[in-house]
């Protein structure tokens, strides 16, 4: 993937009938609430605050789409698992994001980040039995990675892909918005995602 030299905030939306115009691949990243999102997108982007970084949990509560240079959309998903959120939020959460992954023709891929000092979560597992028996296809990104050692990354690793029930073979991105580790890793991805959208 090139350098990325016009990326723009196009719109937020709450559910499918209100996504921009024009169609192009999308990009979406979900996550436990916290966990990087916005961070990577800014990290990717090369703009400090270009998606929106909050402190407070559970913040994005709606999708969010970010044209980039005319090609492809990066698309932040609100974020799961924030204990605060009303029932109702809840409910319109699972509605509008279940809603996109399951009838979004142009999403080419769906990372979904696991904070790699945190680990797997109960609400991890459940979104990828739901993305597994609705035959989504995923990538997993472990964010925060300058917060671990080598040696624990090796030892995360090995943990993540057993709590998902993933084969040792899977392939995990481990990425830091901070330092950069694993970025030259994701473009890559990206560029054969994109390649074949």
């Amino acid at each position: 993937m090139a350098e990325i030299k016009n990326p723009q905030f196009v719109k937020s939306i709450l559910n499918l009938k209100e996504k921009p115009h024009p169609a192009l691949p999308e990009i979406a990243f979900v996550g436990r609430s916290n966990v990087g999102k916005s961070s990577l997108i800014n990290c990717l982007v090369n703009i400090k605050n270009f998606a929106r970084v909050s402190k407070q949990p559970g913040k994005t509560q709606t999708i969010n789409f970010f044209r980039i240079d005319d090609a492809f959309y990066f698309v932040d998903l609100p974020g799961y698992g924030y204990a605060k959120r009303s029932k109702k939020q809840l409910s319109e959460w699972g509605k509008s994001v279940e809603d996109y992954l399951l009838n979004s023709r142009e999403l080419a891929v769906l990372y979904v980040l696991i904070d790699s000092k945190v680990g797997v979560k109960a609400a991890d597992q459940q979104l990828l039995e739901w993305l597994r028996f609705n035959t989504i296809p995923f990538e997993i990104i472990a964010t925060k990675a300058d917060r671990i050692s080598k040696a624990t990354k090796i030892k995360q690793e090995r943990i993540i892909k057993n709590n998902l029930n993933l084969p040792e073979t899977a392939h995990l991105i481990f990425f830091s918005a901070k330092t950069r580790q694993g970025q030259s890793e994701l473009t890559q991805h990206l560029s054969m995602v994109l390649s074949t959208s």
